[in-house]
This record gives structure tokens, sequence and C-alpha cells, in this order.
């Protein structure tokens, strides 16, 4: 600005900012002297509410009546009942200088469940099968490979193949399984997860009546299993 005032008495302000590439607003403003009280507070408006006005809008948000109402509620609400406090937007404002504009009504929280695990000790005392589908030698074949595996030692129990994925041949395996095994009621469980075959009316009625593996609560998430060994997630 320096050089700008030190050639504008000659060139003119216009090209003297044109040659040194400045704004002429930007002079002009600079050359202007400050205006005292410019930036100063901001007055209040005339139709401002005032404090015994805005405490009294304050209470009736805070109210039990209207201490779970939105205020585009509470304005229609005292508007029927002839009443007018205060507009929509300065019940917000008020309660937004108090912290208030967050969710007002109580909310359901759920609490934290604790992830099932099961914990296997000693080998037959804790079962999970799968059934894997693998790629047939021709195109668009494939066979079936149901595996049980005990989880404490990782040996698998019990397995065959097949050409069909059938809640029968899982239950004959299982049965089966068990019977090598020599499981006895109640001190085996037996996990899996959601498929058609691990649901079904057959495996289930044979967890549940027909012998020794006694079925695990339905669960949704892999289930974490651990043992005196090393721990895995399946």
């Amino acid at each position: 600005m320096t050089a700008i005032d030190a050639v504008a008495p000659g060139l003119g302000a216009t090209q003297a900012c044109r040659a040194l590439g400045c704004s002429r607003a930007t002079l002009y403003r600079r050359r202007r002297p400050p205006t005292p009280g410019a930036r100063g507070p901001r007055a209040r408006p005339p139709r401002a509410l005032s404090d015994a006005e805005r405490q009294a809008v304050r209470a009736v948000l805070d109210s039990e009546r209207f201490c779970d109402t939105a205020p585009a509620e509470v304005v229609a609400t005292l508007l029927d009942e002839g009443t007018y406090l205060a507009s929509e937007r300065t019940m917000y404002r008020l309660l937004a200088e108090d912290g208030q504009t967050g969710e007002r009504r109580n909310q359901l929280t759920h609490p934290r469940h604790a992830r099932p695990e099961l914990l296997a000790t000693r080998p037959n005392e804790l079962w999970s099968w799968d059934i894997t589908k693998l790629l047939g030698p021709a195109t668009w074949t494939y066979y079936y490979l149901y595996v049980i595996l005990d989880v404490f030692s990782r040996y698998a129990v019990g397995w065959t193949v097949a050409h069909a994925e059938q809640a029968a041949l899982a239950e004959r395996l299982l049965a089966e399984t068990a019977a090598k095994q020599q499981i006895t009621r109640g001190s085996l469980t037996v996990h899996a997860d959601r498929g058609s075959s691990m649901t079904s009316k057959p495996v289930a009625f044979l967890l549940a009546d027909s012998g020794s593996p006694r079925p695990t609560p339905a669960r949704t998430s892999p289930t974490t299993t651990r043992s005196p060994r090393r721990s895995s997630r399946r």
C-alpha cells in the first residue's frame, strides 16, 4: 500500500492499483479511518424477550406437562389454549443455551451381553460339525463333506461324503459317531451354525431326545471355544 500511495498522485489510484495488481476497493478500505464502536457488541433487538420472559418460557418447557414434548408441539398446544409465549425457533434457541436440544424423552437402552463361549476341558466334551461343498469331476457336480470335530483334540471323530445335503444323513452320522465314541447321555455338547441341516427336525430330535448328545442354544454369531492347550475361534 505504501508503493501505491507513492505513485498514485502521478498515475492515479486506478492505474497504480492495476500496475501493482491490487484491488482498488482494498486501497480505499485501507485509507478509510476506523469508525469508533463499529465492531462493538450487537444491540439487543427491540422485540427480543426480556430476562423474565425467557425464564417463563424455560419454566414452561421444563414443566412436567411439556418436558417430553418438542417445541413445535408446545407452540401449537399453547396457541390452541390462546397463549403465545415465543416462537418455535426461540424455544429451540433457549434449549440450546441450556444444553437441552438432544432427545428429551427417555430412551430404551439394551444392556451389552457377553459373547457366548463354550469351554472344552477334555475329549468328547464338545463337538463342532459342518458341511462343506466340494467340486466334483464334471461341470455342475458337487460332493458334500460332513465333518465332526472334537474341539479339545481337533480330531475328526466322524466324517462322510455324500451326493447331497440331507438332514437324514446328518442325523445318521451324528448317531453313529456318538455310538462309536461311546458318548453317555448329557456328557456332550454339539455346536453348529444355522444351516438347514443343522436346524432340521431330525437332527434336533436326535440331540434332544434319542441319546447322548445334548443340543447347544441357538447362536447367530461365531462361538469362541477354548481349551487348556490353545484357543481358537470357530
